[in-house]
């Protein structure tokens, strides 16, 4: 099992949880960041630092997004890794 980012990510992306993450699982999408369920190990660093709270274990994902969890799967390994904290989408 592993960390979802969620719907709450998506058009606004603060990067806080990227700084903690002790293996770098996080992916930076056009409109969100995804976490790389392979390289996540279950740490829950991020969870805190999400001021949106976008991020779920999964077992703790909400039903109306498990969708997520595919999608997490399915991005993570097209986009770039992001291990830096940057501005967050305008207007959020």
């Amino acid at each position: 099992m592993a960390h979802i980012v969620a719907e709450p990510c998506f058009n606004c992306k603060y990067t806080d949880c990227v700084v903690v993450c002790p293996v770098e699982c996080f992916y930076e999408g056009e409109a969100m960041l995804f976490i790389n369920p392979d390289e996540c190990i279950d740490c829950e660093a991020c969870v805190p630092e999400c001021p949106v709270e976008a991020i779920f274990h999964e077992d703790n994902l909400p039903e109306n997004w498990k969708d997520y969890v595919q999608l997490n799967k399915d991005m993570a390994p097209t986009c770039p890794v992001i291990t830096e904290k940057k501005e967050p989408l305008a207007g959020k």
